[in-house]
């Protein structure tokens, strides 16, 4: 259906009123022309002409029409989806839009009226202010896509350094040798030692704020853990010593959420250098290759830790100390990755930007294959051919509250004559990424099934949300504050 003869176009469905509005602004400003000597042009009132300039009142058509001759342009002008007619009103319409946001409304910021009174360096001085505020705001609170980007940049910078930090090291071994370490499994009492060397008791608490996993009182020396529900369990230990971390290695609050990705992995790495320190891993590792029976679940057993722990600190210390590249995978039951490492070539499945969580791993690989396996009491081994060529890995799977997983260590084949299970008969070939491999289905099955299935996908919906907003990323700054309160020490005040 067409418009009726004069009538302007309709707006385009990107253009919003508020531009319409700033357009109506510039032409009565050029002609000279007052709210009230325009409103009186037009048949409308001035404070109705306001509403329309300051984009709080959409016009009519027939509006934009008379406004358009009674300035001197055109309807499709005051309509044009172009950007502003000047650089005043493209930074009036930025501030008013940043203004209304909800971020600022959230830090209840008052408003600045962008008239004409307002000096031009004064509205760029506002408009600078609120990109930074969005900026930081953005950047603690990562959407998926930043921290899959901050995540992958991570991964890169470990991966030239062999997943090896020398001086969480260091501190580390210091530490726990202070704390009474000499061999085996640290106890809970030398990690309560640790804490209280530096000023900090260990309670543990029922009532943990749920975005948390530990809370650290900075002004009364706590640190607080969930409760000590497991005797001798790794968990507990090595929550206490990512609290501990964050005063040993000098954190301060992160400014961005590449930062909190940081001290994350460095407060892990750090309790992984002391629940597996490594002085007393690298000469049991040492004597474990020497006789060719390198094994996960013997590291694991002699240090007491989950066999993810013991298997990714081996990413840590069997490039650095005894010159093995090796690749380190956990992987859902649905086939998807969720933490990868790899330094030895390995055909890590990737997107375009180069971050590999949430990729599926080809369902020829070990780390898939495993969870057919009858007997999972203990790792089973494989030979998979790959077009980087091939490799060696030892599987194990376990379960959790979000369902089973699969931890794999794997290394080139030069170097499968160091561990345990390299005689294994297990030999499988990948082609992946070729989609051919184990992705495409077979051509009777696309025949028959293409045109009569439609499954309904399950979405994780984690992995669209940010992460609440907060002085940490991912924490619920008024659940932890009041945990602190009703814990902090009566005469505290």
């Amino acid at each position: 259906m067409t418009d009726p003869a004069g009538a302007p176009p309709a707006p385009p469905p990107e253009l919003d009123a508020l531009t319409v509005g700033r357009r109506v602004r510039h032409h009565r400003r050029a002609r000279g022309l007052t709210l009230a000597r325009l409103g009186e042009a037009v048949g409308v009132a001035p404070s109705h002409l306001s509403q329309v300039e300051n984009g709080k009142r959409e016009p009519r058509l027939s509006l934009v029409a008379a406004l358009a001759q009674a300035l001197g342009t055109t309807a499709a002008d005051l309509l044009d989806a172009a950007p502003p007619p000047s650089r005043r009103a493209a930074l009036e319409i930025e501030l008013d839009r940043a203004q209304r946001g909800p971020l600022a409304r959230s830090l209840g910021l008052a408003q600045v009226r962008a008239g004409r009174s307002l000096p031009m360096d004064a509205l760029e001085a506002l408009v600078q202010l609120h990109r930074e505020l969005a900026r930081r705001h953005d950047a603690a609170n990562a959407t998926p896509e930043e921290a899959r980007r901050a995540n992958t940049e991570l991964r890169l910078l470990l991966r030239a350094a062999d997943n090896h930090l020398p001086e969480i090291e260091e501190v580390a071994e210091d530490l726990v040798r202070a704390a009474g370490y000499t061999v085996g499994a640290l106890t809970h009492r030398q990690v309560a030692r640790m804490a209280a060397d530096l000023g900090f008791s260990i309670i543990h608490v029922d009532d943990l704020p749920h975005s948390t996993r530990t809370v650290t009182d900075l002004a009364h020396g706590r640190i607080y853990l969930p409760p000590a529900s497991i005797p001798g369990g790794h968990g507990l230990r090595s929550l206490a010593l990512q609290a501990i971390a964050h005063r040993v290695l000098g954190h301060e609050r992160p400014a961005s959420y590449a930062q909190f990705l940081r001290q994350r992995l460095e407060i892990n790495y750090f309790a992984a250098c002391c629940l597996l320190p490594r002085s007393a891993a690298v000469q049991f590792l040492s004597a474990a290759k020497a006789d060719k029976d390198l094994a996960v679940e013997d590291f694991r057993d002699a240090f007491g830790v989950t066999h993810e722990a013991a298997a990714h600190r081996l990413t840590n210390l069997l490039t650095s100390h005894l010159g093995i590249p090796l690749h380190f995978l956990r992987v859902g039951d649905d086939g998807a990755l969720y933490r990868g490492y790899e330094n030895d070539g390995v055909p890590f499945p990737q997107d375009a930007s180069g971050a590999i969580e949430g990729r599926p791993v080809c369902r020829r690989w070990t780390a898939r294959r495993v969870f057919g396996v009858r007997n999972r009491t203990t790792e089973n081994y494989q030979y998979t051919d790959t077009p980087a060529g091939t490799f060696w890995c030892s599987s194990q799977t376990g379960s959790s509250a979000d369902g089973g997983f699969s931890i794999t260590v794997g290394v080139p084949y030069a170097h499968a004559k160091w561990f345990r299970g390299r005689d294994t008969r297990v030999r499988a070939r990948s082609d992946c990424p070729d989609v051919a491999c184990c992705r495409r289905p077979p051509a009777d099955l696309v025949e028959r099934w293409a045109e009569a299935a439609w499954p309904s996908a399950r979405l994780h919906a984690q992995t669209l949300a940010p992460l609440p907003a907060g002085s940490f990323p991912g924490v619920d700054d008024l659940e932890v504050y009041a945990f602190l309160a009703s814990h902090a020490p009566r005469d505290a005040g």
